[in-house]
């Protein structure tokens, strides 16, 4: 039996090559990429065909950014496909960010080092903006567009005698620091990448209490430090050519600098193998690459608590009615 693979920002960077590399672990699959962008969907699926002729790669219009378009995709999902096995919740947005360039030189010449190209603490701000449906446009797009999704996708996730897996792309610099309950959407912050992946963090602990018995599991990963169009938009190109030279010369003593998106896919990949009963809630797994360029992956237990993973949840779901009602009211007011 087929399994349906489902992968959000599937047109670029980490999302592409996990698409790549699970085609070449299984060329029986059913990959689904869901993209914003149509144009660099098809791109993307070309060069799959191209190392996979064989491959059954389908496009979905996506953009979780917008509740709308998202509600529009959950149902074109359950059209077309009986179930989802494989639910990748890759896609992610980091904007405008700016760097504390004095902390950032401080930190390059310091032991802390390491430590700061892993989880660029300190280091990163973003200016953030609403969204057409009212939202944080961070928190719309990395977390809430995806918790709609797996709601809309329920049905067809984890049913009976196929265990069905969630898989957030989450990342070493959500930090507890950055969340509150009080302002879960960041509205007030200067961190709202980071606020939005500890939430991520919160909410797949909440889906396994939730839905475990149905048969949805749900984990975390963080690919590493990877060069992506994202992590190209911190900084000036110049700064990059630089960095890089030092950047390769620091992986020989830490693991965390996966670097390529093949890299950072690791983790993504390795859980595609695995039995989702086997997978520890509280963990990230981890995108790891070794000094001499090996890859593995490595669980690490996150800084989360049942408490503030259930009260996140259920502010999400009061959430999802309000916007829920609002699109209702909005088509009937057309």
């Amino acid at each position: 039996m087929e399994k349906v693979v489902l992968v959000t920002g599937a047109n670029s960077g980490i999302g592409l090559a996990l698409c790549e590399r699970l085609l070449s672990q299984d060329g029986e699959l059913r990959l689904c990429l869901a993209c914003r962008n149509m144009g660099r969907a098809e791109a993307a699926k070309s060069a799959l065909l191209t190392s996979h002729p064989q491959a059954r790669v389908d496009l979905l219009h996506l953009d979780v950014g917008s509740a709308r378009s998202v509600l529009r995709a959950a149902q074109e999902v359950k059209s077309r496909y009986p179930r989802v096995d494989h639910l990748y919740l890759n896609a992610g947005i980091m904007p405008n960010p700016k760097v504390d360039i004095k902390a950032f030189f401080k930190g390059l010449f310091s032991s802390n080092v390491i430590n700061m190209f892993a989880t660029a603490e300190g280091l990163l701000t973003q200016q953030d903006h609403l969204n057409s449906d009212g939202l944080q446009e961070v928190f719309a797009t990395n977390l809430f567009g995806h918790f709609l999704l797996v709601r809309e996708l329920e049905p067809l996730l984890g049913q009976e005698g196929h265990p069905s897996k969630v898989v957030w792309t989450s990342s070493s610099n959500a930090l507890r620091s950055a969340f509150s309950l009080e302002d879960f959407q960041h509205r007030s912050g200067t961190e709202p990448y980071s606020s939005s992946k500890y939430a991520s963090d919160l909410v797949s602990l909440a889906l396994n209490r939730h839905h475990n018995a149905q048969g949805l599991f749900s984990s975390v990963i963080c690919p590493g430090l990877v060069m992506t169009n994202l992590t190209y938009g911190i900084l000036p190109s110049f700064f990059w050519s630089l960095l890089m030279p030092i950047m390769w010369f620091i992986r020989m003593f830490t693991n965390t600098l996966t670097l390529t998106p093949y890299n950072g896919a690791e983790a993504l990949n390795w859980l595609f193998l695995q039995k989702p009963e086997s997978l520890d809630s509280r963990a990230k797994y981890h995108s790891l690459t070794s000094g001499l360029g090996n890859n593995y992956t490595q669980p690490r237990q996150m800084d989360i608590d049942d408490e503030t993973s259930e009260a996140l949840y259920g502010k999400l779901l009061e959430l999802e009615k309000v916007v829920r009602r609002q699109i209702t009211e909005e088509a009937e007011r057309q």
